[in-house]
């Protein structure tokens, strides 16, 4: 039931607000090779501790489902970092006064915004083979962010952006 709960607000979240997701790769990479996986140890993610652990359990999650092991001595290491940005107020209500006659004419006006500005987050995962000192795997998430929102909802978005992320890793050649 749990499940089935989870499942119903990662979709109600995920429609509610678009995540745009760039990749990129290299060229050539044979992603065969790689089937463990750790994260850096002196990683700084830019989110909260409680979000940082949300978004590496939701990773953990969906990499090992793809058949991938979280290891000690691990094919790739993982390195995540994100920002946070206020877009540019957008919606406004504008009040005007005007006023003429005569052949003269003026009048004023000005814009009122509504609501708070949009905060959107980014978060950059990059796959490193340590073995060769090489990126070889970036995926960039773009979406709406909520700071004031519940845990559950954070970890739904999350899991969301994880699912985004990992839906074109590896690429298909």
């Amino acid at each position: 039931m749990k499940f089935v709960k989870t499942l119903a607000i990662l979709f109600l979240v995920a429609s509610c607000a678009p995540i745009y997701v760039n990749y990129d790769y290299e060229k050539g990479t044979d992603f065969t090779k790689y089937k463990s996986y750790n994260y850096y140890a002196d990683m700084k993610t830019g989110l909260s501790e409680l979000d940082t652990k949300r978004l590496l359990n939701a990773l953990d999650e969906q990499l090992q489902a793809k058949g991938f092991a979280l290891s000690d001595t691990p094919d790739f290491f993982i390195d995540i970092k994100s920002t946070e940005f206020q877009g540019a107020q957008r919606q406004t209500v504008g009040v005007g006064v005007g006023g003429g006659g005569g052949n003269v004419g003026g009048g004023i006006s000005i814009g009122l915004p509504l609501g708070q500005a949009q905060v959107t987050r980014q978060i950059t995962v990059d796959f490193v083979d340590e073995n060769i000192k090489q990126l070889y795997w970036q995926a960039v998430s773009e979406s709406s962010f909520n700071p004031n929102s519940s845990p559950e909802k954070r970890e739904a978005r999350l899991s969301a952006i994880v699912a985004k992320i990992l839906k074109k890793y590896p690429p298909k050649n």
